[in-house]
């Protein structure tokens, strides 16, 4: 028998949300930049939004990883993303237009194309789901995409005939085919669901099209590259590598609130597949989680708050989607819900966001069980309907009233802010490493 292969070293760090969305992965991903040679996106598309803060600028990021922010570092978006490529490039336009060195940025070859015509078959399915809920058609519900083609592109990337990956904007002759091909399929089905919802629809021509793609592509070309033999190469170089998660574990295509999900996997598990990269080199796995929860779009979420309460976490923590700028749903911190996110991902550490915007409130509640038919369970239910079904028992904390911007040390925070962090860390049975007390990178407590 041969010798077995070494085990490679676990040199690599993963950023994962923990929650639905939005909870401040892009600020961690600033942070540990410093210690890494190189940020790699690995799942979603431009559906997603990260806010970064630095120097007093607010940077909204959705296709470039986040670790772009930080001079000197690569930046990979991975064969696991879907690549909508003229947004790409008003991305990478508007970050040279701040002073920010985009040059770093590199795009998987294999990565898939979101074309025009994806994004019209989203906002049409959506618009069907959407008059079937509100003519009564039984449990039907828009899913609550952000309508940026996500989806239907993953649909294709699986269904292969009509599929446009990256690399091939770069060959004319292969590309001209696949639109034509997609177009014909595209089309017959456009016509058929925009007359379903009673709207007007433009067959998508598949001449121009292709020429405004390949157009994009020579914009991309110095990017498009096989990062998956890039990124071996730089472990074997010794090099260390940031894993980016986009939207989060709860939105999981396998794991979570199906069907009122994302497209891809967003937990550490797609870390593989999404880069080419085994999950044994990760050495730490970061679950980001907020102090409280949010959601955007459609889905259960038991914890979730419709009082003045709701309100003023959602002003205070500028509650609004950076892809769509929809006012998210606003909650009492779910922690089955977070327990069972850093179950899946073996997560070895927690950073804990938005702790600020809790100050002033007189109680805080933690989600510790849910009751169902009558039974207390701690196992959270990733399935919609089960979820929905399900009322949250809560654990009651006082709370605290205290400028938190200014504090660098858990041990300045007041009792009751460290008595909820200690709560925390007990229940999920993982240690909190980093609290943020501010959007800007700086106003970060690392415990």
């Amino acid at each position: 028998m041969p010798p077995s292969a070494p085990t490679p070293p676990a040199t690599c760090t993963a950023v994962i949300g923990l929650q639905w969305g939005d909870e401040g992965k892009g600020k961690a991903v600033d942070l540990l930049a410093a210690e890494h040679d190189a940020v790699v996106r690995y799942n979603g598309g431009a559906n997603a939004g990260h806010s970064v803060v630095v120097g007093g600028t607010r940077y909204s990021l959705h296709l470039v990883p986040s670790g772009i922010l930080y001079p000197g570092k690569l930046a990979v978006i991975g064969n696991g993303v879907v690549v909508d490529p003229e947004k790409l490039i008003q991305e990478i336009d508007g970050l040279t237009q701040k002073g920010v060195d985009a040059s770093g940025l590199v795009v998987s070859s294999r990565a898939h194309v979101v074309a025009p015509y994806h994004k019209a078959e989203d906002e049409l399915r959506e618009e069907l789901l959407k008059s079937a809920a509100e003519a009564g058609d039984g449990e039907t519900q828009e899913l609550g995409t952000t309508r940026r083609g996500i989806g239907p592109a993953y649909a294709d990337k699986v269904q292969r005939a009509t599929a446009v990956r990256m690399g091939d904007l770069l060959k004319p002759a292969v590309l001209r085919e696949r639109v034509a091909l997609a177009c014909v399929f595209k089309n017959s089905a456009l016509a058929g669901l925009a007359s379903r919802a009673g709207r007007p629809f433009t067959p998508f021509d598949p001449g121009p099209l292709a020429d405004a793609m390949l157009g994009w592509g020579e914009r991309l070309r110095p990017r498009i590259q096989d990062t998956a033999y890039l990124l071996h190469d730089l472990l074997a170089q010794n090099k260390r590598i940031l894993f980016e998660g986009a939207n989060a574990t709860l939105l999981d295509v396998d794991h979570g609130t199906y069907p009122y999900v994302t497209s891809s996997s967003c937990a550490a598990l797609g870390i593989g597949p999404g880069t080419g990269i085994s999950e044994r080199r990760l050495g730490r796995v970061l679950g980001v989680m907020k102090a409280y929860t949010t959601r955007v779009g459609r889905g259960p979420m038991p914890t979730e708050l419709t009082d003045d309460t709701a309100h003023r976490i959602r002003e205070r923590g500028r509650e609004y989607g950076t892809t769509t700028g929809r006012p998210r749903r606003v909650g009492w911190v779910d922690l089955v819900a977070v327990r069972y996110a850093a179950m899946l991902n073996g997560i070895t550490g927690i950073v804990l966001t938005m702790l600020d915007v809790l100050d002033g409130l007189p109680t805080l509640r933690a989600c510790t069980a849910y009751r169902v038919n009558g039974a207390e369970t701690g196992r959270y239910l990733p399935d919609a309907h089960d979820l929905a079904g399900a009322e949250p028992v809560f654990t009651d904390f006082n709370g605290f009233s205290a400028d938190l911007s200014a504090m660098r040390s858990r041990a300045d925070l007041p009792d009751a802010a460290r008595r909820y962090l200690d709560f925390v860390e007990e229940y999920v049975g993982v240690p909190i490493q980093l609290v943020g007390v501010g959007p800007g990178r700086e106003q970060t407590i690392h415990s």
